[in-house]
């Protein structure tokens, strides 16, 4: 399956600059996935508490807040992104749009509603391409099955969902938004956690990079030898 493609240009809101900080004092996020699975809902959600049902399609709103992590203050940028409604074969623009916003973010939720299958058959794709703009397999990923409030209307089994995040290799749950702020939180909240570790430990490989390996000790042997070498050239 090709990468699904937008209804309208991707253009995502411009990007702030991050100021310098300590490891795990600031965390990038990106909520990917199709039209109408609830990314808006779940960001507000997560920020403010507050479930708002219906919202008007954006063109890519970055959100800023300053949350309390495990005692810590941390500064999370959460990059929402336009739903993808088709497939289509030229996906061009769709692709350096989606890119600028992957190669941005540190940590990623791909969300598709468990009432639409369509949206659950994006997942794969996109998970596909995060891992070709990170290859590194510790970026944090997190494929969410959103709307499990609506069994009467589910199409999406939550084994389906397992098995694909297994074949991912990445963690799976499913979420209401509307009925379990707490399970909203929980889910962004682990993820900023795992981007605050892998920063650091990021950080502890650059320092250990750095480290200028202490020369060895010279061979007392073998100056001796070299020693007794030279002696016996000149005595010649």
């Amino acid at each position: 399956m090709r990468l699904p493609s937008m209804s309208q240009p991707f253009l995502l809101a411009p990007i702030a600059e991050c100021p310098p900080g300590p490891p795990g004092a600031q965390v990038r996020l990106a909520v990917l996935g199709a039209r109408g699975v609830g990314k808006s809902a779940m960001i507000v959600r997560f920020l403010t508490k507050r479930f708002i049902g219906d919202y008007e399609p954006n063109t890519g709103n970055l959100y800023s807040r300053l949350v309390h992590l495990d005692g810590d203050h941390v500064a999370v940028q959460i990059q929402d992104t336009p739903g993808c409604i088709q497939v289509q074969e030229d996906c061009v623009q769709v692709l350096d749009s989606l890119s600028r916003c992957v190669k941005w973010a540190e940590g990623f939720l791909l969300v598709y509603s468990i009432t639409d299958y369509s949206s659950y058959q994006s997942v794969q794709p996109l998970h596909q391409h995060i891992r070709k703009v990170h290859p590194d397999a510790r970026t944090p990923i997190i494929i969410v099955g959103n709307k499990a409030d609506l069994l009467h209307a589910r199409q999406v089994q939550a084994k389906e969902g397992l098995q694909l995040a297994d074949e991912l290799g990445s963690l799976f749950l499913e979420i209401s938004t509307s009925e379990d702020s707490q399970g909203v939180c929980d889910v962004f909240q682990y993820l900023c956690k795992e981007v605050s570790k892998l920063q650091h430990a990021g950080s502890t490989d650059r320092r250990r990079s750095s480290i200028i390996p202490r020369p060895k000790s010279p061979n007392m042997q073998d100056l001796k030898r070299r020693f007794k070498q030279a002696l016996s050239s000149k005595v010649k």
